[in-house]
């Protein structure tokens, strides 16, 4: 226990010396320093303002991707779902092969129970990766919900044939 709670602590220790570093002596002025910045108040639990430092990073490129991304993570950590779907959404928007974002708003959806929507974005990520084992168990853990035994069956064989730990799912759907 005291290992566990030590590794916190130095992980968050680390990220602050990373955060004072991306300050300098300077204010942020590009983008990636602000992603930076932000990503450390992420890990330190500033969700507000790894926010703001994410957005600054979005003001100066409207295009970045892993600031639209990361945002929505903020965001999902403080419970605002919607407000981390619009973000993945854009992300989505800049570059449809993006997994990570189709993921990531599977979760939100989830969250939400718009299991019906959570399958279509792990549907995409599977397109875009197929063999993304987790993607496949997801959207068999929603298929379940939505009373369609026989897809979450087929989901969670696939993942587990391609390495997820399935057998919860499997235990559930396939008997």
């Amino acid at each position: 226990m005291f290992l566990i709670f030590e590794k916190t602590l130095m992980k968050k220790i680390l990220y602050l010396f990373l955060a004072l570093a991306s300050y300098g002596i300077s204010a942020q002025t590009t983008a990636e320093e602000y992603l930076n910045s932000a990503v450390s108040k992420f890990y330190l639990d500033n969700m507000e303002g790894a926010i703001v430092d994410y957005t600054k990073a979005i003001e100066i490129d409207p295009n970045y991707i892993e600031a639209y991304r990361k945002r929505g993570l903020a965001k999902e950590t403080l419970k605002d779902y919607s407000g981390a779907i619009v973000d993945y959404t854009k992300a989505i928007e800049i570059d449809p092969n993006y997994a990570p974002a189709y993921r990531d708003r599977g979760i939100a959806k989830g969250k939400l129970k718009d299991h019906s929507g959570v399958i279509e974005d792990y549907t995409r990520a599977i397109e875009i990766d197929p063999n993304y084992a987790t993607a496949y168990f997801n959207r068999g853990v929603s298929k379940f919900y939505l009373g369609d035994t026989i897809g979450a069956c087929k989901d969670a064989r696939k993942a587990q044939e391609l390495g997820d730990d399935a057998s919860i799912l499997i235990k559930k759907a396939c008997n």
